[in-house]
């Protein structure tokens, strides 16, 4: 199969991915790439090799955006990557963190988030104790 048989494949799964739930450029291009590369590969080698084991699918530095997260095991992009989601692939944050050479304290969330997170959290003040009302203070 020649590589623009295969992209104009690919175009189709991805476009009809994009109907299905929004996407931003990078989750396109990423899904893209992959399925191209699938796609060749499957047609080089036949339907029962299938699409090869691979390494992850963006560099660990680079997973981690601004609107997004990207999953290493998988190439799916979140804004929050769920211990759910990471059971699904036989791991716990942990785990992940460390077969894919991250520190421990990382949070598996996109950057945006996160510090959206982090402001509603101050400005929340909860640390704080209330203090008491005229009525509620006791004598």
């Amino acid at each position: 199969m020649e590589r623009s048989e295969a992209m104009k494949e690919a175009l189709e799964i991805v476009k009809a991915q994009a109907s299905v739930r929004t996407m931003n450029e990078d989750e396109i291009n990423s899904m893209l790439a992959k399925l191209v590369a699938g796609i060749m590969h499957t047609a080089s080698n036949g339907m029962a090799d299938g699409i090869p084991e691979e390494g992850p699918f963006v560099d660990a530095k680079k997973s981690i955006k601004e609107a997004s997260i990207t999953c290493l095991e998988c190439g799916k992009s979140f804004k929050v990557i769920a211990r759910k989601h990471l059971l699904t692939h036989g791991l716990t944050p942990d785990e992940y963190r460390a077969k894919y050479g991250m520190k421990k304290g990382v949070a598996l969330i996109a950057k945006g988030l996160q510090r959206e997170r982090r402001k509603k959290m101050k400005d929340m003040k909860l640390w704080e104790r209330r203090k008491p009302t005229a009525e509620g203070e006791k004598a």
